[in-house]
């Protein structure tokens, strides 16, 4: 089985928008902008600074900001959609 990808680096490259780097070697810039209405976890993010606050967490493998928000690493690599609010 091989190893699942994760984060290795991070990039703020505008608010809402990161280049982020990839154990496979994958290098994407990703659009955040739907985060703004994904709960409360994700309001503090509409700050551009605290936006900018974003790191790689070592343990997580994944981008983190100072409040533990944090986000999939295979949707950040484009694996997978985020998750709809929308319940069936």
């Amino acid at each position: 089985m091989s190893e699942m990808v994760s984060v290795v680096g991070v990039e703020v490259l505008a608010h809402y928008r990161l280049r982020v780097a990839f154990s496979d070697g994958l290098v994407r810039e990703v659009e955040l902008d739907y985060l703004r209405d994904r709960g409360p976890i994700f309001e503090p993010l509409r700050d551009p600074d605290f936006f900018a606050a974003v790191v790689v967490d070592p343990e997580a493998k994944t981008v983190v900001w100072p409040n533990g928000a944090d986000l999939d690493p295979l949707v950040l690599h484009g694996d997978f959609q985020p998750a709809s609010r929308q319940i069936a």
